[in-house]
Order: C-alpha cells, then sequence, then structure tokens
C-alpha cells in the first residue's frame, strides 16, 4: 500500500530531527576532544605524562600558563591550598575549565575603567602606581617589564590597545606551541592516544572532571586516584581498538530494592543514641562535598548505625529532590594515626530511604564519611522563570524578610543545626561560614553576636539567626546580592529551592554504651572514601576477569538502588578501558554519560561507574561491557 504524503512528511521530518541531534553530538563530542587535547598538550608540555602529578605551586602555574592562562597569585592560591598535596591531570583540567582565558573584549573593559576619558593610553605614572598599591600589588622591577616593552609603549604612555593584542596572541602562541610539540613527538603521541595517532570526533565522549581543586590528599598507592585517572582518551571506539572484553548483566525488578528491612527500633528503646546530621552539597565543577565524623565508642557493643535524607519543611504538592538522593556511610576505624584507617563496613541494609548498617564495634575512635554516587545529585540547567523576593519594606519603610525568604532560612537553620537541639553552637556556625564565606567566625566575632542577636547559653537562636541575616540586607540598604551568594553556596535556585544539595541525618544506637558522634570536617570526598568504596566493591561484589587479559578485574556489586563497578589493573602498565551501557535499560549513572573511557595506572584500583534506576517504580536492566583498548 502506497503511503499517504502526510505520513511521507512525518518522516521526513523525524529524520532530518535525528540527523540534526546527531550532528550536534558530533560536535559537542569534536569540541571536547578538542579541549582534551589541548589540555594534553599543555600538561606535556611541563610533565613526561599525564600521570605525573602537579606537585607545586610553581608548577601549577607553569602548566596554566603553557594552556594560555595567566592565572594571579590569587587564583593559584584558590586551587593550591595547606592542605593540598598534589593535583592531577583531571585537576588540571576542571582547573583549566573553570579559568576561562580573558577575552580582548573583556581586557579592554578593565582598561577603560581607568582610563576615564576613553583616550586609549594610560600613563606610567598611573599605571605604577595602580599595580603597586592595588589588588595583588607588583614590584617597581616588574612594572619596569611592562612599560620598557617597545611594542605598545610610547611617549611614557601604554598602548592598552597593541598591550592587548600583544597578550592574547602569547597566550595563543602558548597553545598552539604546546600542539605542535605533540604532534611531532611521535611517543608522547601514542603513550597519550594509544596506537592509533589520530583524533576521531566521532569517539568517545569525554566525562565532565570530578576533581576537587580546594582539597586533594595522597593517594593510596594500592589504588588509583580518586578522579584522577578517569578521564576518557579521545579515539575511536570501533571493535577493532578493543583486544579483550567482559560483559555483567543485573536485572532488577521494580522497587524490589525496597525489600530488605533494618532492625526494628522496637527492639532498640533501651540502647543509647546518639545524632546528628550534615549535608552534601555540590560545587560548581559537579564535586560534592559533605560534613565527616568521628565516632567515639567508651566500650565494646553491638551498635546500629543509619543514615537518611533529613526531613525538612515540606509543602503538599511540592516534589524535593533532595529526597530521592542516595545516601550511604562507611565505618572506619582509627589506628594509631588517621592516616591509617581501616574499613570496618558500610551502610548495606535498606528500609525506604534509610540505610544502615548492625553490628559489634570494640571501644575506640571511629570515622563516618556519608557518601553519596552522584546519580541524583548532579548539574541541571535551571527552568525559572524569576527570581525570588528575599527582601521587602515594609509600611513603615524599615526592611523585613520575605515569608518565602525567612522559610528557607528557618530550613537552612535546621540543616546546620548538627546536633538538633534547636541553637546554633560557634563551631556549627563555622561550617555554615567556611561553607558560605570561607572563613571562620573567631571567639571575639562571636562574642560581638552575642551582643547584638538572640542568643541562649553561647549559642545562636532561630531569631538570632533570622536576625543575623536582616542585618546583612540592612548593611547592603536592601541589595540581596550576598544573601544570594550564601543561598547559592547552600544549594539553593533562584527559585528558593534546595536542587544542589542533600541534609542527612545520621542515627548511632548502641546496646552497651553512649555513643559520641562530632563533625570534624566540610571537605571533598577523602581518598580515605575512594579506597572504603573500592573495597567494599572488591569484598561483597562479583569479580570477572576480562577475556583474554588475566591481569584486569570487573568487580560489581549491588545494594539497595545502586550498582557500583571497580576496575583492578593488575599489570605494570597502565590501561585504557572502554566502557559501553548502550543495552542498559531505565539507567542513569554518575558520570552522565552511556559510553566513556577511563585510564587505570598500573598496580591499582579505581571506580568506573554507579549506576541507578531512573524509575524506581519500573524494572531495569543493567548491562556493560568493558574493553580493553590497544
Amino acid at each position: 500500500m502506497a503511503s499517504s504524503p502526510e505520513k511521507n512528511a512525518s518522516f521526513s521530518i523525524q529524520k532530518v530531527t535525528r540527523s540534526e541531534d546527531l550532528q550536534g553530538k558530533k560536535s559537542q563530542h569534536a569540541e571536547e576532544a578538542v579541549f582534551y587535547k589541548n589540555c594534553r598538550a599543555a600538561y606535556l608540555t611541563v610533565f613526561k605524562s599525564s600521570l605525573e602529578s602537579i606537585k607545586s605551586k610553581e608548577q601549577l602555574s607553569l602548566v596554566l600558563q603553557q594552556a594560555g592562562r595567566n592565572p594571579s597569585q590569587k587564583t593559584v592560591n584558590k586551587y593550591w591550598t595547606s592542605q593540598t598535596a598534589t593535583l592531577n591531570f583531571d585537576d588540571f583540567c576542571a582547573i583549566v575549565k573553570q579559568e576561562k582565558t580573558a577575552t580582548k573584549t573583556e581586557l579592554l573593559a578593565a582598561f577603560g575603567k581607568i582610563d576615564k576619558n576613553n583616550t586609549g593610553y594610560i600613563l606610567h605614572d598611573e599605571l605604577y602606581k595602580i599595580l603597586t598599591t592595588r589588588g595583588e600589588k607588583m614590584t617597581l622591577d616588574e612594572v619596569s617589564t611592562i612599560t620598557k616593552q617597545a611594542d605598545f609603549n610610547c611617549s611614557g604612555k601604554l598602548d592598552y590597545n597593541k598591550f592587548c593584542d600583544l597578550y592574547m596572541a602569547t597566550s595563543e602562541q602558548c597553545c598552539k606551541t604546546a600542539r605542535e610539540k605533540l604532534e611531532a613527538d611521535n611517543r608522547l603521541k601514542q603513550q597519550q592516544f594509544g596506537s592509533q595517532a589520530e583524533t576521531s570526533s566521532e569517539g568517545i565522549t569525554l566525562p565532565v572532571s570530578k576533581a576537587s581543586p580546594r582539597v586533594s590528599r595522597k593517594t593510596d598507592h594500592k589504588l588509583a586516584p580518586p578522579k584522577g585517572d578517569s578521564r576518557t582518551p579521545s579515539r575511536p571506539s570501533s571493535a577493532q581498538t578493543c583486544k579483550a572484553s567482559i560483559s555483567t548483566t543485573i536485572s532488577t525488578a521494580a522497587s524490589s530494592n525496597r525489600n530488605t528491612k533494618l532492625i526494628e527500633p522496637d527492639t532498640m528503646k533501651e540502647w543509647q543514641c546518639a545524632q546528628s546530621k550534615g549535608c552534601f552539597y555540590l560545587e560548581e565543577d559537579g564535586e560534592i562535598i559533605s560534613h565527616k565524623y568521628k565516632l567515639h565508642l567508651p566500650q565494646r557493643s553491638t551498635v546500629c548505625i543509619t543514615i537518611k535524607p533529613l526531613n525538612l519543611r515540606q509543602v503538599e504538592g511540592k516534589s524535593y529532590n533532595w529526597l530521592s538522593v542516595d545516601t550511604a556511610l562507611y565505618i572506619l576505624k582509627e589506628n594509631e594515626t588517621q592516616e591509617n584507617l581501616q574499613l570496618v563496613s558500610f551502610t548495606e541494609q535498606q528500609n525506604k530511604e534509610m540505610f544502615g548498617w548492625k553490628g559489634e564495634l570494640g571501644s575506640g575512635v571511629y570515622w563516618l564519611l556519608p557518601f553519596t554516587t552522584g546519580c541524583r545529585l548532579k548539574k541541571v540547567k535551571p527552568h525559572i522563570t524569576g527570581e525570588a523576593k528575599l527582601v521587602c519594606r515594609g509600611e513603615d519603610g524599615e526592611l523585613a524578610l520575605t515569608r518565602e525568604f525567612r522559610a528557607a532560612l528557618l530550613d537552612i537553620f535546621e540543616t546546620i543545626d548538627l546536633d538538633g537541639n534547636g541553637l546554633l553552637s560557634l563551631e556549627e556556625y563555622n561550617f555554615f561560614e567556611l561553607r558560605t564565606s570561607g572563613e571562620k567566625c573567631d571567639e571575639e566575632a562571636w562574642a560581638v553576636c552575642r551582643e547584638n542577636f538572640d542568643m541562649k547559653k553561647n549559642e545562636l537562636t532561630r531569631q538570632g539567626f533570622l536576625d543575623l541575616n536582616l542585618m546583612e540586607a540592612n548593611d547592603r540598604e536592601g541589595d540581596p546580592s550576598d544573601l544570594w551568594v550564601t543561598l547559592l553556596s547552600l544549594g539553593y535556585n533562584k527559585a528558593l529551592e534546595m536542587t544542589e544539595a542533600c541534609p542527612f541525618v545520621i542515627d548511632i544506637y548502641a546496646e552497651k554504651c553512649k555513643p559520641r558522634i562530632k563533625a570534624v570536617y566540610l571537605e571533598a570526598g577523602s581518598w580515605q572514601l575512594n579506597r572504603a568504596v573500592c573495597k567494599s566493591v572488591v569484598n561483597k561484589g562479583e569479580a570477572k576477569v576480562m577475556d583474554g587479559c588475566e591481569n584486569i578485574l570487573v568487580y560489581s556489586y549491588k545494594g539497595g538502588r545502586r550498582i557500583t563497578s571497580v576496575i583492578e589493573n593488575k599489570s605494570e602498565n597502565k590501561v585504557i578501558i572502554h566502557v559501553n551501557n548502550e543495552q542498559s535499560k531505565n539507567c542513569l549513572n554518575n558520570r552522565g554519560l552511556t559510553v566513556f573511557a577511563v585510564e587505570v595506572a598500573p598496580k591499582s584500583m579505581m571506580v568506573c561507574q554507579h549506576v541507578m534506576p531512573l524509575n524506581d517504580q519500573e524494572e531495569w536492566l543493567y548491562k556493560c561491557v568493558h574493553s580493553l583498548l590497544h
């Protein structure tokens, strides 16, 4: 039977749409491939291999310059803190993404603020004064180096238009030189991109880096760095590039992941309890940070430890993203030093949204490391029609907090009141300050708060917290800019919805003693947590040896509503593993990619991916093929 004109037209439109989508994806893949190639080129100008780490501020500054950036000392200090030990290649890529190269328009606009008369020139005397007294101060010799350049100086003036041209050309030349060096050196090219020399725009999509520039710790020699070697090489994913593979299939019925029961609360009525709240916060670069805790047990006892999303105020008919975020706790025993922590167990039993563990623990100090896969706590494009109003003026002309903002602040108070006593101690308040401003409030400043805001027993009340924020609005004469900085850093969007944070609550029950829990850090997932996740998967999961390559093992663990895979490389050489999830159904992973690749260092193991159901109410199928690339 002949097709109707309407059907033919519809089919043509569908083909065009699919073709446009494919072209869009190819274009995105190509852009990402070029970005990572440029990053590798810059990195290999300074280091012999992308597996080498940046070990100093000077190296960080140098490699950023090779990537066409011109980092100030303030920029370098932002990523290299007192706690930073090393930064790896993926950390570097994340920094390059964050620190965009300045455009000529932006540079001219900056000079234009100094050149009030728009002459195109700045007197050397004025330049000396500005550069040696403001911002990141330069020395007289450093300024003289600029003013002595004949290309853009004449008659005691700086021609800043020519200066900007030279700056842009120099920046591009750095990148070009690095690329040419990579292209000319077959050894480097082969080492970093495999046996194929050319990069295909139809290759594997490059994953979003999840480096944590704020805090980087030394990695265990048995483990690959948490994020450093999870990058994707830009190379074709054709079958010819794979010499060994392994397939894993796990099918899960709808809602069956909620059937495992924790210990019933009735049996713990006589047990002693300790509780603490905390929160997962999503960073701008996709990194997740959270509170970390110490647990003190005075004597051996049977304990039950649980974690679940915190149930804050809810409006009927409204959905709340954080309630669907997966949570877990890893329990580590502290021995002689903090560096020597041993995995005891983790919360794998489930009762609805709560995960827990029950067992016997000896007396001593334990670390509780909260964990979420990142499958459901990730960056999303907001669909917001307008910005919520934070402050308003009453009939008397005085500033006041809006009802919506007050409600959000009370939720924030509930989250940062870690011990749940309805008051904020200086320690609790400082976690809030570190998150929102990066600074701490000292005893002297806290005394000033005590004089001006409502406190009880030297702790800030809810009303005091509200008044503190109102004072900030008054200090800015109603300008809500600083208030929005606070809200955004706590995971709120411009509609006052918490979309990039997940508050949680931890409960500890002990049969024979009084447990004590204390939050000690608010930071990104450490190498200790990465090692604990890997070990738990290796201990509990199913191991498969890759066909044709006995030194490569893939471990798959299913617990509750998540599946985690870990790759172990027992060989003496780094390997690149291609990961294909195209046959999976109703699944989402923490990388946000169906097909990607990971690089595993020699004699190490690393988390490959975390997978969860897209819809809990439907059956989900995890079908993943891991292939070794040449």
